[in-house]
């Protein structure tokens, strides 16, 4: 942590409800609360002034099911004039137009937003965040919806979002971050298992080992440090205390120092049944969570949100995006798991169909420091969705299997199919990567979700397609 002491301005916390109040007032749900703590503030990046035209191009950078899903609500939008997705996938290509550019070569997209005088991009993965796409589209006087080099790094570096949940006292896992193998070898000798290894960098969402022993923890520490399993990103790796409870997923819209609270969520991270396997970048979801509450909200925006903020501008750190900080609920209440700087992937899928309100605007405000003037409205119906998974993810796995019965599965009512993995080939979709499709359905309770959920999966197949049949089955239960 630099010892960036910046004092900071008044702090404007805006809830599921939308109302900011001034200081004394105790936070509740519904409620915001201001703080002041000097009078000089920090001067936020500037970024391109609000388009003022009626119909809008807008970028949605990725291939996966989050994206698909962003795509198809910001599509929505009366705001929306056409929509691009780089590259997208053979769901993208049915609802918007596909480029052929990898999400990952940062100068073609800003010379194509440039070219195609794109009024908004929107960022999906962490990867371009993580490389700094947001700095060079604001240096083009481009928009884009996202933080920064500097602010991603809350996501892209766990040892900094470490340091900075222990300089602001945020309630997480103790922990102990490492550079050398050997003395990481040695610490875990003398400690009580299961722990949590964890590389320190980006890493397709796999780079979290639970490590029920010392052999297990001696083995993930070689193939993170010694092996490069995940190469540079596992070079330094953080060994911490296991948690145990349920996990819950929040996202918020953030501007500096003001955020919009969105619905609560949970995922199924393992890719097997009962929680088993490894870890996956997501099997499946469902929202609203089951396991979050009045008190946890008011621990949660007074204990993490408001410190994280306050600490990130300390650091001279302006965010403006998507904070999504992963949550586990523990009989002392909640803790950080992790922090993440873009839409969650497979709660997007859950989240975006049970909100009501026109997304656009909303990334606008954000943008543009306005979010004091929006509100947020959501279905209160449940949502559940189920990731189906190319057989072996998230190992090795077959690509160009024929995709059939999405027509089919369609046609049930309040179902949303998001493609992931796919691609069109002579006029067939074919599974393209490890998560191929989210499935999402709507119901008046969650037993209803998730029962249209599973009746549409089981009318999609291909050839070794894997999923869980378990998604949102224990909270029923």
């Amino acid at each position: 942590m630099s010892g960036a002491a910046a004092a900071w301005g008044e702090v404007s916390v805006l809830t599921s409800l939308g109302v900011a109040v001034g200081v004394g007032v105790t936070v509740g749900v519904g409620v915001g609360q201001s703080l002041s703590h000097g009078s000089t503030a920090l001067q936020p990046t500037q970024l391109p002034l609000q388009s003022k035209q009626f119909t809008m191009k807008i970028l949605v950078i990725g291939s996966g099911g989050r994206e698909h899903a962003l795509a198809w609500k910001l599509g929505r939008s009366p705001d929306a004039e056409r929509i691009f997705c780089a590259p997208g996938n053979a769901g993208t290509a049915e609802i918007a137009e596909n480029v052929a550019i990898s999400s990952g070569d940062l100068k073609a997209l800003v010379r194509f937003a440039r070219e195609n005088r794109i009024d908004l991009t929107v960022i999906g993965p962490d990867d371009p965040l993580a490389a700094g796409i947001v700095d060079l589209f604001a240096a083009e006087k481009l928009r884009a919806f996202g933080p920064t080099k500097s602010a991603a790094r809350i996501e892209a570096s766990k040892i900094f979002a470490k340091g900075l949940m222990r300089a602001q006292k945020i309630p997480t896992a103790e922990a102990r971050t490492f550079t050398d193998s050997s003395e990481a070898l040695d610490y875990c000798e003398r400690l009580k298992f299961p722990v949590v290894i964890k590389a320190d960098g980006l890493a397709l969402g796999k780079g979290v080992i639970i490590a029920s022993d010392a052999a297990a923890a001696r083995s993930a520490i070689d193939e993170m440090m010694t092996q490069g399993r995940f190469g540079d990103a596992g070079r330094r790796i953080v060994i911490e205390d296991f948690l145990r409870g349920t996990e819950c997923s929040l996202h918020a819209l953030v501007e500096r120092s003001s955020y919009r609270l969105m619905e609560s969520a949970r995922d199924h991270k393992r890719a097997l049944d009962g929680d088993q396997g490894p870890n996956t970048g997501g099997m499946g979801a469902f929202s609203p969570a089951n396991n979050w509450n009045d008190k946890l909200q008011l621990q949660f925006e007074t204990e993490i949100m408001q410190p994280l903020l306050r600490g990130l501008l300390q650091e001279g750190i302006t965010f403006r995006g998507l904070l999504y900080p992963g949550l586990i609920i523990t009989r002392d209440g909640a803790r950080v798991l992790e922090f993440n700087c873009r839409f969650g992937d497979p709660e997007t899928q859950a989240l975006l169909p049970r909100m009501k309100s026109d997304l656009l605007p909303l990334l606008e405000a954000t943008i543009d420091g306005n979010l004091g003037k929006c509100a947020i409205e959501w279905d209160t119906r449940a949502a559940v969705t189920v990731v189906l998974a190319s057989g072996g993810y998230p190992g090795k796995y077959e690509t160009g299997k024929t995709v059939s019965g999405l027509d089919d599965a369609r046609k049930l009512e309040d179902v949303q199919i998001f493609h992931a993995g796919t691609k069109r080939a002579n006029g067939e979709v074919k599974t393209a990567g490890g998560r191929v499709l989210a499935v999402t359905a709507v119901g008046l309770t969650l037993e209803a979700a998730r029962a249209r959920a599973y009746e549409a999966v089981s009318r999609i197949h291909f050839e070794n397609c894997h999923y869980r049949h378990d998604i949102a089955l224990g909270v029923i239960n």
